[in-house]
């Protein structure tokens, strides 16, 4: 069972994260969902890839995380956005310190890996993120490359 568990959440892995930015410092956030988004993360249904976290009245949010509309899902109770903006919950005192590195730096928020915690919650890993230089991925490139020659 744990390693079925353990499936699921290797493929809600942000992978373009790591070569895109610089993860400096990490925080686990709690999502406000509808029971629908819970089942189709369940079966996979969701991409992160392209999403992003802002503060929005002090309050941060995920934006452009994709979940598909759950097959059976009623559709009058609601008008479904596969993209809405999702609410992170976080502490007081974890937004505030966010708050303050993302003031004076250029620094940005990354949304990293979703997956449930042991209790069953769909839990969100973020990163305070700093963006790569293009010469920065370059160098990556060529070591990528090197290493599969050298193999």
């Amino acid at each position: 069972m744990n390693y079925i568990f353990q499936l699921y959440i290797d493929d809600m892995i942000n992978k373009k994260a790591k070569f895109y930015y610089y993860l400096l410092e990490e925080y686990i956030a709690g999502i406000k969902l509808f029971g629908a988004e819970v089942k189709s993360i369940r079966k996979n249904k969701v991409n992160i890839t392209d999403s992003f976290c802002k503060i929005i009245n002090h309050e941060l949010y995920s934006i452009n995380i994709y979940i598909e509309k759950y097959q059976t899902s009623n559709q009058n109770t609601y008008q479904y956005e596969n993209n809405r903006k999702r609410k992170l919950l976080l502490t007081k005192h974890e937004l505030n310190r966010i708050q303050k590195k993302l003031k004076n730096s250029e620094l940005t928020i990354i949304p990293f890996k979703l997956f449930f915690s042991k209790t069953g919650y769909a839990k969100l890993k973020i990163f305070i993120a700093k963006g790569k230089k293009i010469y920065d991925k370059r160098e990556i490139i060529k070591k990528r490359d090197w290493l599969r020659k050298k193999i």
